[in-house]
């Protein structure tokens, strides 16, 4: 099939929208995380077992999930308030403290006494190599309280935003109920839902303007294979109508994106010179476009700016952000 190409705006164009960015207010709902990273030395295996022993040199804490969507906007300058949900832990404070250090609200943040915060411990080499990785996290959904109060602080939070995320992790905070609220006042407002979805939430996404899948997703959500742009085309539209989103766009790493939305489609090359790390990369890609949205930018013009921004934060280790001058300014790729 012939495959439209979708070029960025010129340069001068995006840069005078991306100036905008400070009036940018986005709304981010979802599941917020703290990713900690125990950092240290390989030299030996354990005599216990056929596993490496790490020694121990540092820690780092970095803030992860629908918290990390929203650490992205705040690094190109956008407003953002953020709602998920935490536990009543030290991992809590320590997500807390991280935010704050970004400027990032916490007053969207509910606490459950009940669950843990979401955590993901890494093991990792000084040379970023992952040894293990242990999980702290339940991912059954709020309890109908819980979820009364997301719904209510997303609902306030919303009055003022430009664009809303939701960035869902199957860790409990995305409900049908809290989806369809921040439809409902989108709606209202006249604004664009943005979802960063997973597959069995689908049905969860109705009536939303874009869901960002990466190709597994689209496939396992459409039981079709996608090796060529027939097929991603044939993907696209089949995921539309499953999930009754308004528009598409589908990641594909390498083989960069496939946009279906707004009467347009077409394709979009992988920008990423060198691949470090993909964690956190649809975070970028979601925030960039949700902050570049209600400066005046349509879905196809915000689209090459948002894969040039998963391509920069894929040459980083670890759930990373991408900074308005990485982005825009002197040196930034073209």
């Amino acid at each position: 099939m012939t495959v439209p190409t979708l070029a960025a705006p010129d340069r001068a164009r995006a840069g005078d929208i991306a100036r905008r960015f400070s009036s940018a207010r986005v709304l981010v709902v979802g599941d917020v995380m703290l990713d900690q990273f125990l950092i240290g030395r390989v030299s030996r295996i354990s005599p216990e077992a056929p596993v490496p022993i790490v020694q121990f040199e540092r820690e780092e804490n970095r803030i992860g999930g629908a918290a990390n969507v929203a650490h992205n906007i705040a690094a190109l300058g956008g407003q953002v308030e953020l709602v998920g949900l935490v536990g009543r832990d030290t991992a809590a404070a320590i997500l807390a403290r991280e935010l704050a250090a970004q400027e990032i609200p916490t007053t969207g943040l509910v606490d459950d006494p009940s669950r843990p915060t979401t955590m993901k411990v890494r093991v990792v080499t000084d040379r970023h190599q992952q040894v293990a990785r242990v999980d702290y996290e339940r991912d059954d959904e709020a309890g109908e309280g819980v979820e009364a109060a997301l719904i209510e602080r997303a609902r306030s939070l919303a009055s003022g935003a430009g664009a809303i995320v939701v960035s869902d992790y199957l860790k409990g905070a995305v409900t049908r109920r809290l989806v369809a609220s921040l439809v409902a006042v989108a709606d209202q407002r006249g604004i664009p839902v943005l979802v960063d979805p997973k597959i069995p939430h689908l049905d969860y996404y109705g009536h939303t303007t874009l869901v960002t899948p990466n190709n597994h997703e689209a496939e396992a959500a459409t039981h079709l294979r996608i090796r060529t742009n027939a097929d991603v085309s044939r993907a696209a539209a089949a995921f539309r109508e499953r999930a009754g989103c308004k528009g598409v766009l589908i990641t594909r790493g390498e083989l960069g994106m496939w946009l279906l939305a707004d009467g347009v489609e077409g394709a979009l090359d992988a920008t990423a010179r060198e691949v470090a790390d993909v964690t956190g990369a649809g975070d970028t890609v979601i925030a960039t476009l949700a902050t570049m949205m209600p400066c005046g930018l349509a879905i196809r013009d915000a689209m090459p700016i948002a894969n040039r921004a998963g391509g920069i934060v894929v040459g980083k280790f670890g759930t990373a952000s991408v900074s308005y001058d990485e982005l825009f300014g002197r040196g930034a790729p073209t």
